[in-house]
């Protein structure tokens, strides 16, 4: 099975590429934001595409001890980009939130980068400190504190959905690492009451609140993508309308082609798609977990899971919006949405897994040579 999940990984995220292609080029020309270029998105995503699969290589031919190293450099740089969302002209703000930087030439959101950040940190501290991951201090408080630092400056850009998903994986990670679930408990605890504090007291963010509980009521308002997007599942059906036939992609439902691109899957190629969607998740669930279980070192399996964990958390948070089995967040689905950083860092983390997967490999000696070695190999 480890010998062939690198496999199924590549087909599953190959698979995931060429539909959000596909579905970006049906949706996307009728964006309000498209410039009157109906291909406008599609050329951007592929421009990105092309950076992501070429990051997706280097990660993949790069030691992944890399990251152990030089850990610090990707999170001073996280934290630096993250302050510079609200530096007037460079920081950008788009519906109420400031999680864009412009740089002219390109525009990304630095929170794909405390992604990662994140992820590496946790994995070159539990691969050190591996004795004490049960402690308090250096098994819990320190590693959260210095975690909290980039989650104190994604909430603050009022991202909320993006800074729950880096807490949710830090809570798995420390859970895998070692860390007491005496210590764990209580931080999932305040962690969700934090939550919904904020998610009512917070202006824009109480009426999604109020939508999720009672989204009919909230249907015209602060309901209406998660509302539309039902009726873009309803009228998809098993088989779908046909590729291109969707109507809620005409103005009816916003960010069609971003957040809410899973609906028009389901409303254009059915639940059968949708199905096949959730389905190739599993699958980068499945092997990205056994070749970080293969893993040659305590890192590459941290680091590598991390990844797992963060890539499984955004699709289920995506989906779980856009069935209304949550409450609205602003995340694309990994691989499908349009969204050039997001899309970059989702293949260098797939290209990280699949360096792990090259080295827990090579250190693995095959059946056949440990045969004849113990063919050889005199009893004493």
């Amino acid at each position: 099975m480890h010998r062939k999940s690198v496999y199924f990984l590549v087909l599953a995220v190959a698979a995931m590429l060429v539909l959000g292609i596909v579905m970006l080029f049906s949706t996307s020309a009728f964006a309000q934001d498209s410039h009157g270029d109906p291909v406008y998105f599609v050329k951007r995503q592929a421009m990105w595409l092309v950076i992501g699969i070429i990051a997706c290589i280097v990660a993949a031919v790069m030691d992944y001890h890399f990251w152990q190293h030089k850990w610090w450099i990707w999170f001073a740089l996280s934290v630096v980009l993250l302050a510079l969302c609200f530096v007037p002209h460079i920081g950008m703000k788009i519906n109420g939130a400031r999680r864009w930087v412009n740089f002219r030439v390109i525009t990304f959101q630095p929170s794909d980068f405390a992604k990662i950040a994140a992820i590496a940190f946790l994995a070159f501290w539990y691969s050190r400190f591996e004795k004490e991951a049960g402690t308090f201090f250096k098994g819990f408080v320190f590693p959260m504190m210095i975690v909290g630092v980039l989650m104190a400056e994604i909430a603050r850009e009022i991202d909320m959905g993006t800074t729950a998903l880096i807490g949710g994986t830090m809570f798995v990670v420390m859970f895998v690492a070692g860390s007491g679930l005496r210590f764990l408990a209580p931080l999932a605890t305040c962690g969700i009451m934090a939550t919904l504090y904020i998610g009512s007291h917070l202006k824009g963010r109480s009426e999604r609140m109020l939508a999720f509980l009672d989204l009919e009521k909230y249907k015209d308002s602060a309901g209406l993508q998660q509302w539309q997007a039902l009726v873009a599942f309803g009228s998809g059906g098993v088989d779908g309308l046909g590729l291109g036939n969707g109507r809620e992609k005409l103005g009816f439902l916003p960010f069609a082609h971003t957040d809410f691109i899973f609906p028009m899957i389901g409303e254009e190629l059915g639940l059968r798609f949708t199905l096949l969607v959730v389905l190739c998740y599993v699958v980068i669930i499945l092997s990205g977990t056994v070749i970080s279980i293969h893993s040659r070192d305590r890192f590459g399996m941290l680091f590598g899971f991390g990844i797992v964990v963060m890539l499984a958390l955004q699709a289920a948070l995506n989906i779980g919006v856009t069935t209304s089995l949550l409450p609205n967040k602003g995340l694309p689905l990994p691989f499908i949405s349009y969204g050039g950083s997001n899309l970059v860092f989702c293949l260098l983390g797939i290209g990280i897994l699949i360096n792990i997967y090259r080295q827990g490999v090579a250190d693995r000696p095959n059946k056949s040579s440990v045969r004849l070695q113990a063919r050889v190999t005199p009893r004493i």
